[in-house]
C-alpha cells in the first residue's frame, strides 16, 4: 500500500470515528444543551466561511464569472432568504437566479 492510500484510509476511518463519536454524543444529549449549540455555531460558522472565500476568491470554473454577478447572487440570496424566512433551499434558489440573471445581462 503506497503512503497516498495508507494516508486515505486513515482519513476516512478518521472521518467515520468522528462521526461515530457525534452520533453518540448528540443522541445522549439534549437539543438545547450548550455542546449541541456550539457545534451548531461551528458548524455555520465554517460554511459561511466556505462561502465568503468562494465569492471573494474563487478557483475554477467559479472565477470566470463576474464579481458583480456574484455579488447579484448573494444579494439575490439573502433577499430570498428573509422573504422565505429562513428557508434555504428558497435562498438558494434566488441566489441562483439573481446569479444568473445579472451574468445575462453582463
Amino acid at each position: 500500500m503506497s503512503s497516498a492510500d495508507l494516508a486515505l484510509v486513515l482519513t476516512v476511518l478518521a472521518g467515520l470515528l468522528l462521526r461515530a463519536a457525534g452520533l453518540a454524543l448528540g443522541g445522549a444529549l439534549r437539543p438545547d444543551h450548550p455542546f449541541i449549540a456550539w457545534a451548531n455555531a461551528v458548524s455555520v460558522a465554517t460554511l459561511s466561511a466556505f462561502v465568503v472565500l468562494s465569492i471573494a476568491a474563487p478557483g475554477g470554473l467559479l472565477a470566470t464569472v463576474p464579481w458583480p454577478a456574484r455579488m447579484a447572487g448573494v444579494a439575490a440570496g439573502a433577499a430570498g432568504w428573509r422573504l422565505f424566512r429562513g428557508g434555504l433551499l428558497p435562498a438558494l434558489l434566488a441566489g441562483l437566479a439573481g446569479l444568473l440573471a445579472a451574468w445575462t445581462v453582463s
